[in-house]
Order: structure tokens, then C-alpha cells, then sequence
């Protein structure tokens, strides 16, 4: 597998994560006595998200400054 193509996967399934900590957050919340921890279980997959995404958002710009690539990656 391309290096690009594993790190738009890891995206992806990284926005799938995130979406359930958040869920799982809130529902932990509304309980009678919630634990405030839960709070930051989702800032682990939106850091990762965050870092994948720069770097996504940055290829089609470094690509075609190394000169006539395609924005995919592939020569």
C-alpha cells in the first residue's frame, strides 16, 4: 500500500473514532455522577486527526512543488 494512501486510511478511520469517543462522551456525561476524565478521552484521536490532516492538506501543495507529480501521489 501507498504511504499516501495509508495515511488517507488512517484518516478516516481516526474520524470514525473520534466520532464514537464523542458519542460514549456525552452519554458518559449525562449520567447522576459523571467522571470529568471522560471529557478528554476524544483529544487522543483529534490530535491524531489534526496531525494526519495538516499533512493531508499540505501534499497537493509539496507535490506539486517537487515538480509535475500528481496531487494523488502517483507518478
Amino acid at each position: 500500500m501507498n504511504w499516501n494512501k495509508w495515511i488517507r486510511q488512517f484518516h478516516r478511520w481516526m474520524s470514525i473514532l473520534f466520532t464514537l469517543t464523542v458519542v460514549v462522551t456525552f452519554i458518559a456525561l449525562t449520567r447522576e455522577n459523571p467522571v470529568v476524565w471522560v471529557s478528554y478521552v476524544p483529544l487522543f484521536p483529534l490530535a491524531l486527526l489534526f496531525v494526519t490532516g495538516l499533512y493531508l492538506f499540505a501534499l497537493p501543495y509539496v507535490l506539486k512543488r517537487r515538480g509535475g507529480e500528481r496531487a494523488t501521489g502517483e507518478a
